[in-house]
């Protein structure tokens, strides 16, 4: 029996521990189904188009192709270029696209019974937003305090409370041409919310996040973690969400409206699992694998 390959594909530019941890994770839980993995930086790995054909130019070169690729970054063209190619990508492209521009996000699941904050999509520009007429109607629409969020952004990083019409303009002055949206800001959910890690067609980890100092409730701006049981309602809209957006695995984010009900706030293709493992003790890579794994055994026959 031909022997699996798998590659773990994650982002070679940034330095810090927990992308590459989160990559050594899906490493070991794969390894224990006999699977033969291999940690590859995405920027080791040229998309070529050579004589008409989608090919892969690689450091080092001759790299055995794998029979399927866990895609642990946002490198959307390499995604869509390794399927091109007829390799299975989990998350697939057209998810992780849609996961990583909020913009995209909301509208994606707009018109699917998916509650949401009120949502304004700022206009394309090229250089910058010479006519700021629009944002005052924005402001009355939202009312203040709004969240604009940039559309391009992790780690509750790139999301900004705007206080006054004076500070919106502001913000998008400075913003330029970068693509944004803006929303109402939910009050009964300031510093609070919850992320649900949801699988296939299952929620296997849960876990509330609270800051006392910050509307955002990330644990990279210093939000605690708690253990949280969700709802039915709340386990049935992170799975939905998710599906809508193409997901096999994604960290969901809800918030609370004014009567508790879940609010989708955000949607990870590729969230990182140790914070919640920290809180809850579940390792969802374990997950992730068994059921990437059934798929892609699934699709084969």
């Amino acid at each position: 029996m031909k022997h699996i390959v798998c590659w773990i594909i994650y982002n070679g530019n940034l330095p810090e521990q927990k992308f590459i941890e989160l990559a050594e994770w899906f490493d070991k839980e794969a390894r224990k189904h006999h699977i033969s993995t291999k940690l590859v930086k995405n920027n080791e790995l040229f998309p070529s188009v050579t004589d008409g054909k989608a090919i892969l130019k690689s450091a080092p070169h001759n790299q055995e192709l794998p029979d399927f690729v866990f895609f642990l970054d946002k490198d959307v063209l390499l995604a869509r270029h390794l399927e091109k190619m007829g390799i299975p990508v989990y998350n697939s492209a057209a998810c992780i696209e849609i996961c990583d521009n909020k913009s995209l996000t909301f509208q994606t699941l707009a018109d699917q019974g998916i509650p949401m904050p009120k949502t304004l999509i700022a206009p394309m520009v090229f250089h910058a937003h010479e006519n700021v007429e629009p944002f005052y109607h924005a402001a009355e629409i939202l009312g203040f305090p709004l969240v604009l969020k940039e559309a391009y952004g992790s780690f509750g990083m790139q999301v900004y409370l705007i206080q006054t019409i004076d500070e919106l303009l502001m913000k998008v002055k400075e913003l330029g041409n970068r693509p944004f949206l803006m929303q109402e800001f939910i009050a009964s959910s300031k510093g609070k919310d919850i992320r649900l890690n949801v699988v296939g067609d299952e929620v296997v980890a849960s876990m509330m996040r609270v800051s006392e100092t910050d509307f955002r409730a990330n644990v990279s701006n210093g939000g605690r973690m708690l253990k949280y049981e969700p709802t039915d309602t709340e386990k049935e809209v992170a799975i939905k969400s998710a599906k809508l957006v193409g997901a096999d695995f994604a960290g969901v984010d809800l918030l609370f409206a004014d009567d508790g009900s879940p609010l989708v706030c955000e949607i990870n293709s590729n969230a990182h699992i140790k914070n919640i493992f920290d809180c809850t003790g579940i390792n969802v890579a374990t997950y992730i694998v068994s059921h990437i794994l059934q798929k892609w055994r699934e699709s084969k026959q």
